[in-house]
């Protein structure tokens, strides 16, 4: 071993940036192993497991009658029992499958190689990195049954994967050594924080619902006070949309999710957890008494010359309340329509159908898909002063001006809902409505009906793909006829991440993915480019930079709206519409793969392939 190569066991408090070399990582199988997965010592393992360490027939026959009788598998019960370790275990196991056993104490670990497999995928499947040389790569598995998690690497990646097994436990400690915030970071970040809780600043109150609290921070204020400035502040910093305050066993832990996926920040003392909660559930005028149930509020503060709202929710848990905060820019900018992740013909359509001058739109998908965001875009694109706009939200994420925007809820300060509010507003004369969203058959009905008396209608609903949408309706107890009447289009979304163009890596699409997708064949060899993250200072070594929307445009076709009308499943709608030209989101996402916006790994975490 080098000066330069230090073991793994002994780089508790080093960077992997300083980690490079290698391991024993044993003999190779020999074999494609998802192609090819069989087993090659045909023993039970507790006879395989006396290769190892000596166990006589009386403790192997009795660990198989208590495997039987729980349904669990012999090696954890001998593990259990203490008569077995582990190591011994995974050797056993690797040995019947044909698998080296690789030791993690004995490993040092490349950079590099750590970061050719996204972070995502090594967590799920708890695997890690050992070695890449050329197109091939080692990779540490702890379930040697788990060929899923083998396939997946080698699709996203393009790699040759060859396995090698380890004990879970030092995978993990690796995972969590790789990943996990180092001192430096973690003061850094605490450093950037602070600067930017300096600039956190009290609004004066424009009228008594839209009070903010003073989060300036300062030397003199209470550890508390200053925490919570320090929380909020970084999640603005880092762009985050949410912030996670989640209260475990033995500290208070941070998360930030930026571009759709959550990220720890540095966690705190356990002893703040409580007084945390109770500081930002009075900021958002809770009950603080109120321990055992959820509630929701709101939050309204000053920083860096805007205004943030925030829509908190607090959730009772065994170790204490867990408290999301949903951050949102008082006035921020909308997106243009053409900048959503439209493909041109998806865009033209889309636009045919909120030009129509009545009729119910809709916009579908799960929450955090971008379905505000969009509905904002079309209401910015309506807005004119010959048309009377009225949207009805829970809560008002966004202010335009020239509309007329109703707050509703269950507070005491909004008691509206989405139907009564909705009554209302129909007596308003107005052209567009926007339904926050559909949540119940009564609001659906109004909505539904609004459309059919000279009313464009935009709302949201939660389904997996723009044929359901009809389907949901009618679940709703909304009749076939008036559905199949209202309806003119649905548009399903998702959001993915966008490659940092400075840092992204070409590499070629292995055949199995390219058949997996369905994808077409763009050159003569059969052979098509794709991109993967890199990490660079322009992305904050994230390899990932912004979101950008994949879309699913269902216009309701005369014969879609006869199948509506039959109360037809949304499978048999969605025949009929890819017939009719839709393109599906994984259609779109795999687009967006080809042409280097965002990566395989992104779009197969987003879209559903089934």
């Amino acid at each position: 071993m080098g000066p330069d190569q230090v073991p793994f066991d002994n780089a508790r408090n080093l960077p992997y940036s300083l980690l490079r070399g290698a391991c024993d990582l044993g003999e190779t199988p020999g074999v494609s192993y998802v192609g090819e997965l069989r087993r090659r010592d045909t023993r039970r393992l507790g006879e395989t497991l006396r290769d190892f360490i000596t166990l006589d027939d009386t403790q192997v026959e009795l660990a198989a009658g208590v495997a039987k009788a729980t349904g669990r598998h012999i090696g954890e019960v001998l593990e259990e029992t203490g008569l077995i370790t582990t190591e011994q275990k995974q050797r056993a196991r690797g040995k019947q499958w044909g698998l080296p056993f690789v030791d993690l104490h004995d490993c040092v670990l490349s950079d590099q190689t750590v970061k050719s497999v996204p972070e995502r995928l090594l967590k799920e499947h708890k695997v890690i990195p050992l070695q890449l040389n050329g197109n091939v790569l080692t990779l540490a598995i702890t379930d040697p049954l788990d060929v899923r998690a083998i396939d997946e690497v080698r699709l996203t990646t393009g790699f040759t994967v060859e396995p090698r097994i380890a004990v879970e436990e030092e995978v993990l400690r690796a995972l969590e050594h790789y990943f996990g915030l180092e001192a430096q970071d973690v003061a850094g970040m605490m450093e950037s924080a602070a600067k930017q809780a300096a600039s956190i600043e009290v609004e004066e109150p424009s009228s008594p619902d839209e009070e903010s609290e003073d989060l300036r921070l300062s030397e003199d204020e209470p550890v508390i006070v200053r925490l919570v400035s320090l929380i909020l502040a970084g999640g603005i910093g880092a762009g985050a949309s949410d912030i996670h305050i989640q209260p475990e066993e033995r500290s208070l832990r941070v998360r930030y999710r930026v571009d759709g996926v959550l990220h720890d920040a540095p966690s705190h003392s356990w002893r703040y957890g409580r007084a945390l909660i109770a500081r930002l559930k009075v900021m958002a005028r809770m009950d603080i008494a109120e321990k055992r149930r959820p509630q929701d509020g709101r939050i309204s503060f000053n920083s860096g010359g805007k205004r943030f709202d925030l829509r908190v929710s607090t959730l009772p848990g065994i170790h204490g309340e867990k408290l999301v905060m949903r951050i949102a820019e008082h006035a921020g900018t909308s997106v243009p329509l053409h900048k959503l992740g439209f493909a041109e013909d998806q865009l033209k359509r889309f636009e045919e159908l909120f030009r129509r001058p009545y009729g119910m739109a809709l916009v579908t998908g799960p929450t955090g898909s971008g379905k505000t965001t969009t509905l904002y875009s079309v209401i910015e694109r309506l807005n004119s002063p010959e048309k009377n706009i009225i949207t009805v939200e829970d809560p008002v994420e966004r202010r335009i001006g020239g509309v007329t925007q109703v707050q509703v809820g269950s507070t005491s300060r909004s008691p509206l809902t989405f139907a009564t509010a909705l009554r209302s507003v129909l007596r308003q004369d107005p052209n567009v409505v926007m339904v926050g969203e559909i949540r119940d058959h009564d609001t659906a009905l109004i909505a539904t009906e609004a459309s059919l008396t000279g009313h464009l209608v935009l709302s949201t609903l939660h389904t997996n793909d723009a044929p359901g949408a009809a389907p949901r309706l009618l679940d709703m107890g909304i009749e076939p006829f008036l559905v199949s009447s209202a309806l003119l289009g649905v548009l399903a979304q998702r959001l993915v991440r966008i490659l940092c163009p400075k840092c992204r890596q070409a590499y070629e699409l292995p055949p199995e993915a390219v058949a997996r997708l369905n994808l077409p064949v763009g050159t003569a060899e059969g052979k098509l480019t794709a991109y993967k993250p890199g990490g660079c200072p322009a992305c904050d070594q994230k390899g990932y930079k912004g979101r950008i929307g994949v879309f699913e445009l269902m216009v309701v076709s005369d014969e879609l709206r006869r199948l509506i009308l039959q109360r037809a499943p949304a499978v048999e709608l969605a025949k009929l519409a890819r017939d009719q030209g839709m393109i599906t989101m994984l259609q779109d996402a795999t687009a967006k793969v080809l042409q280097g916006v965002t990566s395989m790994a992104e779009a197969l975490r987003v879209v559903d392939t089934q």
